[in-house]
């Protein structure tokens, strides 16, 4: 069975899933953390032909930015030459203002939006490490005002941004807080599988593969076990960026043995592709639902 299907609600994702407009929180805890997530979000800004701009932390000498960037091996020269690839602080972006504002920033990103159109870019993205509230002394509050009241920044705009959070630097309050103020959240790791569970539903986001097959199975035995009463599971999967052969024919098992359990999964073409090839459109308990964001 199959069905045709809205978009997907933003909320936990992994970083691939970003789109033009995204304003996306994400946190980490150790020196190596993250790394893994601004390089995948700089790749695929110039490989969408957008501007990337990343304003690391100052704690980390500019070559070392580069080189992580850059990892394995020299491909980025060119990016970097045109000016497609731009390594730099938030101090810079607000200079020659002395102080952080949050209408300083603002007007500068939006310069820095239309710069990326004029040079030919479809758009603007950028990857803001946090650590410059300590560097430019500014308040904690006034950070929080700005990173809560930047829609303006987004609504058809051709700009995303990631703001990156060391959870040894903030206090858990304002990192809860600033969790909940961005439409979007982000997996901390590439290949990661996260797990929500809500009544009626099981959400899944990043990556159902060997690594996570347990995890997936778990998740899906747990949403069954829940709504066995209501007989009815929506699996939304929209957010998954990899589906395993292994994993698909995993839930289509789980579909067979609870054959009174009408299981709606909602899922990208892609996904739905590899279930089919597994054999869901011969599971009349089954829905497959294609969603695009």
């Amino acid at each position: 069975m199959a069905a045709a299907d809205g978009a997907a609600s933003v909320g936990t994702m992994p970083v691939q899933q970003l789109r033009s407009g995204d304003h996306a929180f994400v946190s980490y805890e150790d020196d190596d953390a993250g790394r893994d997530v601004v390089t995948t979000f700089a790749w695929t800004g110039l490989a969408r032909h957008e501007k990337v701009m990343v304003f690391s932390s100052p704690q980390v000498d500019e070559s070392e930015v580069w080189n992580s960037l850059d990892a394995p091996g020299p491909l980025l020269g060119a990016a970097r030459e045109r000016g497609q690839l731009v390594v730099s602080s938030m101090r810079a972006l607000i200079h020659p203002a002395p102080h952080f504002t949050p209408e300083r920033q603002w007007q500068r990103i939006q310069e820095e939006t239309g710069r990326a159109l004029k040079e030919g870019y479809s758009g603007l993205r950028t990857y803001i490490d946090m650590h410059w509230v300590a560097d430019l002394d500014a308040d904690v509050a006034v950070m929080m005002h700005r990173e809560s009241n930047a829609q303006h920044l987004f609504t058809d705009r051709p700009y995303t941004e990631i703001c990156a959070y060391d959870s040894r630097s903030f206090a858990p309050d304002v990192l809860t807080a600033m969790h909940r103020a961005h439409p979007c959240r982000l997996l901390s790791h590439l290949g990661e599988l996260h797990v929500e569970q809500s009544p009626g539903t099981v959400r899944l986001a990043g990556e159902a593969d060997v690594a996570t097959r347990e995890q997936f199975l778990s998740a899906v035995r747990e949403g069954l076990q829940r709504t066995a009463d209501a007989q009815r599971l929506t699996l939304d999967m929209s957010q998954l960026i990899f589906l395993s052969a292994a994993c698909a024919v995993d839930l289509l098992r789980l579909a067979a043995s609870s054959e009174d359990h009408g299981i709606r999964a909602l899922c990208h073409p892609a996904g739905a592709r590899i279930l089919r090839r597994a054999g869901a459109e011969n599971m009349p308990n089954l829905l497959l639902s294609e969603v695009t964001r």
